[in-house]
């Protein structure tokens, strides 16, 4: 099976936890995720299955977008729920506006460090089995963009917000920093993916939704996103035969686009993604990736 699948995944489970259940549903192996999203996050959860895996390379800097809580009075170890509080213990007196005023620094490019207990490699290791047995964590400020940070209502101790972040920005950090700003501790109470690049809710399958269709490939690849959707910024062009042999077979081959993009989808027909390739000059083409053979 070969596709791009959107999961709406449920909280409690890991990322890889999907891609396992997936590849038992669509008897496919070769099955990757586009950004991982922490066992107590819900959401959107891009997967691409088959050979369309060869197509992660072009969804590295996808921004990602997102709703969530933000609740104040202590900081965790973990920076959300399913941490051990450190730090004092404290009644939080906040307004709102004394809330938006102090998230207005998060926006735009800034320097964040990782939370220690993350997927970050260090020395060849996640971060997060060194925060669990006690070592010391060294992991070093990334740039990223914040596009934009709003904090929507304000109950209690709990901060709604809205936030959209460059790929590799973890929300994690901003609940955190955003407490030590505040004099009063945060971590991240709940967090949803509403959308990852171009993929939204609107196009996501729940994992009960799919576990019926168990081996009915068919039935799963009408409900993958359609070829023609996934990368929209590159123009999609049908090549001709004589083009596709040479494109397959890694030659240059002319290509009828004439947009000027730097990189094309190529289609064989409709929905058959051949591959991606980038123009040399004018209407010459050499193949980047390519998914189908002849």
């Amino acid at each position: 099976m070969n596709g791009l699948l959107v999961i709406d995944k449920p909280a409690g489970i890991t990322s890889h936890d999907v891609v396992a259940r997936l590849r038992k549903i669509a008897g496919e192996r070769t099955i990757g995720h586009l950004g991982t999203l922490d066992p107590l996050a819900t959401g959107v959860l891009p997967l691409l299955l088959g050979k369309f895996t060869r197509l992660a390379q072009f969804f590295a800097d996808s921004e990602k977008a997102y709703t969530g809580i933000i609740r104040f009075g202590f900081a965790t170890d973990t920076y959300d729920a399913e941490g051990e509080p450190v730090g004092p213990l404290v009644e939080p007196d906040l307004a709102l506006d004394q809330i938006r005023a102090a998230a207005a620094r998060f926006h735009g490019e800034i320097e964040q460090t990782p939370p220690p207990f993350s997927a970050k490699k260090i020395g060849g290791k996640p971060a997060y089995k060194l925060a669990r047995a006690g070592k010391p964590v060294g992991l070093r400020p990334a740039l990223v963009r914040i596009a934009s940070f709003e904090i929507t209502t304000l109950k209690g101790a709990e901060a709604s917000f809205e936030i959209a972040v460059s790929a590799g920005g973890y929300v994690r950090s901003i609940a955190h920093e955003l407490g030590k700003d505040l004099g009063c501790g945060a971590y991240l109470s709940s967090l949803r993916r509403i959308r990852a690049g171009a993929f939204t809710l609107e196009q996501s399958h729940t994992l009960e939704e799919l576990e019926p269709l168990s081996g009915s490939v068919e039935k799963l690849e009408a409900l993958c996103v359609h070829p023609r959707s996934i990368l929209p910024e590159m123009p999609s062009v049908t090549a001709d035969e004589q083009a596709l042999s040479r494109l397959r077979n890694g030659a240059q081959a002319n290509l009828p686009e004439f947009s000027r993009a730097s990189l094309v989808k190529v289609f064989a027909s409709q929905r058959e993604l051949v591959g991606i390739a980038k123009r040399v000059v004018g209407t010459l083409f050499q193949p980047v990736t390519v998914l189908s053979g002849q």
